[in-house]
């Protein structure tokens, strides 16, 4: 059987790496950009770090700064109409999945115009071109859409969230810059934190893993575990581990897949704009716990990864314990709420929230098959 693996052509990391964002332009022979990112990072002066560099080479570009959380359709169908009106020829994605995400989106129906409509991307569709070229600038460190073949886009007017998984989507240039990270507050911080840990442990043990993405996803899992607590309290140790950290993840899960974490995490997004950080890590406890029993000896991979003591003579059940506990503290240390209810879901959504979340691309890479009935009782549990 073969594997795949499908990374960025060319990535830079650490803090002052937008630097390089010049010598890429010029080098490609790119000629206007439009720059996608979100009101806030406009008005906190966040994005002015790359458009003054920008500004400062003579590299023409365009701002198209509507981007929301969860974005969609109708966003993405503005930033088509924004990206022909400042005939540009590639994008600058700043910001968090959002961005990204969005411009993805944009940069696929570019130049696969057949799927203009939005929705016929979901899925693993085989688009026939690439994007027109991206260059991704994360501010947060969590969701890695800057290294990975997906995106997530919202369906507001049916309530939900789809999934597009296209090796065509891909940034070109990813910009991995601790700085540009520095502003997120600390509520952010820790919800895209824990979205990165969720991925590590979701690549890990999906049912498409294999020997290489294991490597990343453990190594993954043990920056993320060290270096969250300090990122939330601002230290910059904290923030660049972090930001390292997210994209090893990222990697790997773009590769294999996810789980039913996710799956149940995209629907509170659709239905109540729930921050996806803080879904999956309300959610992951309880699922790894419901996963356990179909994981091997990974959950011991993964206690000691997370710097437990002692696992080399547990059981597996005491080190599937043990790994659940330690997610579950780090999530308690960086204040991450503990229940759904505490972030607005409604119990009477349940059986919607459980039948969205079954039929969620995610959810078939879990490692234990599960049923809508069992998905609505996870739902009840953790409510």
């Amino acid at each position: 059987m073969s594997q795949r693996m499908i990374l960025n052509e060319t990535s830079y990391f650490g803090a002052g790496a937008i630097a390089n964002i010049v010598n890429e332009v010029k080098g490609r022979h790119w000629g206007k950009a439009l720059v996608v990112t979100d009101k806030d990072l406009v008005k906190y002066n966040v994005v002015s770090k790359v458009t003054e560099l920008l500004d400062k080479h003579g590299l023409a570009y365009s701002v198209f700064d509507e981007t929301v959380a969860n974005p969609t359709i109708e966003v993405v169908q503005k930033g088509l109409r924004a990206y022909a009106a400042a005939e540009a020829d590639y994008l600058i994605a700043i910001g968090g999945g959002s961005p990204i995400d969005t411009a993805k989106a944009i940069g696929i129906i570019i130049n696969n115009p057949e799927y203009a409509d939005v929705r016929s991307l979901e899925g693993a569709v085989a688009t026939a071109n690439r994007s027109v070229p991206i260059i991704a600038v994360p501010t947060t460190a969590g969701t890695a859409a800057e290294v990975t073949i997906n995106y997530v886009i919202t369906d507001a007017e049916n309530k939900r969230k789809f999934v597009c998984v296209d090796p065509h989507d891909i940034p070109v240039v990813a910009i991995v810059d601790s700085d540009m990270m520095s502003s997120m507050p600390r509520s952010l911080t820790a919800a895209t934190g824990m979205d990165a840990l969720t991925h590590a442990i979701e690549g890990y043990i999906t049912k498409a893993a294999w020997e290489l993405t294991d490597m990343l996803h453990i190594k993954a899992i043990e920056v993320i575990s060290r270096s969250l607590r300090g990122a939330v309290n601002n230290e910059s140790k904290g923030r660049e581990d972090m930001a390292l950290g997210q994209y090893i993840a990222g990697m790997g899960f773009s590769n294999v897949g996810l789980g039913l974490v996710h799956g149940m995490a995209h629907p509170l997004g659709a239905f109540y704009d729930t921050p996806h950080g803080v879904a999956n890590a309300i959610l992951l406890p309880s699922i790894m716990a419901y996963n356990a029993d179909f994981t091997g000896e990974k959950y011991r991979d993964i206690a000691k990864a997370m710097g437990v003591q002692g696992t080399e003579t547990m059981s597996i059940q005491e080190g599937r314990n043990a790994a659940v506990a330690a997610v579950r503290q780090l999530s308690l240390d960086v204040g991450i709420p503990a229940h759904l209810r505490e972030v607005g879901v409604r119990e009477d959504d349940i059986p919607s929230l459980a039948r969205s979340a079954f039929e969620d691309v995610c959810t078939g890479g879990n490692p234990r098959n599960t049923s809508i009935a069992e998905i609505e009782q996870l739902y009840k549990a953790i409510y």
